[in-house]
């Protein structure tokens, strides 16, 4: 299920990516790879602010949905 599913707060574990290669390699240069722990940290009008290796990243929620976790 995609990123955005998850709820404010939670954990999850990313299981891939999906887009182009762009996206992947954009995404996978944040640190969203495959096995990586990702927490919603907050969600306000479609803008996501996450938690991944330590690093707060935001994100739209376009490229969120990419995310499946």
């Amino acid at each position: 299920m995609p990123l955005t599913f998850i709820r404010v707060g939670q954990s999850a574990s990313i299981k891939s990516i999906q887009g182009k290669d762009n996206t992947k390699n954009f995404l996978g240069s944040l640190g969203f790879t495959a096995g990586e722990t990702v927490t919603v940290i907050s969600e306000n009008g479609g803008s996501y602010i996450l938690c991944i290796k330590g690093s707060r990243v935001a994100l739209d929620r376009s490229m969120a949905m990419r995310i499946h976790v």
